[in-house]
């Protein structure tokens, strides 16, 4: 599904171009309206794991499911656990030596406190900015797999019922809540600003429509799916539009700063203004599917990247944080020029890392195709391994 691949890999661009201290950084920001890639990359991942397991769990079973669920977890936490590693040693040490205050802020805590920072970010508690999104895509892939048997042998409808129970609840501090419950019941010494600035609750509901929407799609050819309707079309159009007016006249928020009104589009508790504005843009993609593809001309470029979204999502992380370390924050005194190599200079260094590990996915698979079949050594053993084979 190259087309998936190719809106991933416009994603992993799109959070270089914010995260990256240049320039680009506020007006490559929610370019599409009041919508940042954190969106779009969460529900296409849930989308695709939905997809990819539902199809597994039809051909092979629950327990396969399981295993891969686990299997993809454990690699996005040793993913995880390596960017840390990278944070508390070379990265503090640049930040502290060279030095750059950004740095120093963005990890206050593990330098007061580094021994139960370290503990507790293994644990996935601790969470300091631009490392803050991998935790919760571990927990979510290791919640799926229950999530998703549940919704395919008794239905979705009470999953999603409770997905939205729960991000309602969010809009109204239930993650304060919890965290105030379980410092009181356990002395949890970290911050609850350092946990991390997405709200688990509710980031949740994002996952859990794409992962319906990908076991749907997985057991539903694309010609019996249920087609949208005019009005339906027509009002994501009017949401949508609306939205990407508005974003490009007035900025980032929609309101002046401090406007309490922001609140509904808050990007971190997934406002539900914020939340409509997605979900008008998932249904126009969904919609023009078909004419985008015969339209408009494939990227390699940007596929490359989407198929290997976790190497490059950490190599961004790396980028990002030497970025910080060596020529600091975004300044108007800054050259433009500076600004614009730094930005070519990493985009094409995350295009080499996607390259490399395509080709080492590639030579993975060649390798093990030219493997050779185990001999048989006669008509009973032949059946024999058959039958071990086939359990």
């Amino acid at each position: 599904m190259w087309e998936l691949d190719a809106v991933r890999g416009l994603m992993l661009v799109l959070m270089l171009s914010t995260h990256l201290p240049t320039k680009f950084a506020i007006p490559a920001s929610q370019p599409f309206g009041f919508v940042s890639a954190a969106e779009g990359f969460v529900m296409l991942s849930a989308y695709m794991a939905g997809l990819v397991y539902t199809r597994r769990y039809m051909r092979d079973g629950l327990a396969a499911m399981h295993k891969a669920f686990l299997r993809r977890a454990l690699v996005v936490y040793s993913c995880q656990a390596a960017c840390l590693l990278f944070l508390f040693t070379l990265i503090a040490v640049l930040g502290l030596t060279i030095p750059q205050p950004d740095v120093q802020h963005l990890m206050w805590y593990y330098l007061q406190q580094p021994t139960t920072a370290f503990l507790s970010a293994l644990a996935l508690i601790y969470n300091p900015p631009l490392l803050d999104i991998l935790p919760i895509y571990v927990m979510f892939m290791l919640l799926s797999p229950w999530v998703l048997s549940i919704g395919l042998r008794h239905g979705w409808r009470t999953i999603l019922t409770i997905s939205g129970l729960l991000w309602f609840a969010t809009q109204f501090g239930l993650s304060k809540y919890l965290y105030g419950w379980l410092v009181g019941l356990t002395g949890l010494p970290v911050p609850f600003s350092e946990t991390g600035a997405f709200e688990t609750f509710g980031w949740q509901l994002l996952w859990i429509f794409g992962l319906w929407l990908g076991a749907t799609h997985a057991r539903v050819p694309a010609g019996e799916r249920r087609p949208f309707s005019r009005m339906e079309v027509a009002g994501a159009a009017l949401v949508a539009g609306t939205f990407f007016i508005w974003r490009h006249l007035t900025g980032q928020a929609p309101f002046a700063d401090g406007e309490p009104i922001n609140f509904l589009w808050d990007k971190w508790h997934l406002g539900p203004m914020r939340l409509l504005n997605f979900f008008a843009l998932v249904v126009l993609a969904m919609h023009y599917d078909d004419w985008i593809k015969r339209r408009l001309p494939r990227v390699p470029f940007l596929e490359t990247m989407g198929q290997s979204s976790l190497s490059v999502f950490c190599a961004h992380l790396v980028v990002v944080l030497l970025a910080l370390c060596v020529v600091g924050v975004a300044t108007p005194a800054r050259s433009s020029w500076l600004d614009a190599a730094l930005y070519i200079g990493s985009v094409i260094l995350l295009y080499g890392v996607a390259v490399i590990m395509r080709s080492g996915k590639a030579a993975a698979t060649a390798r093990q195709q030219a493997r050779p079949a185990p001999a048989l050594a006669g008509a009973g053993a032949g059946k024999g391994c058959v039958n071990r084979g086939g359990r």
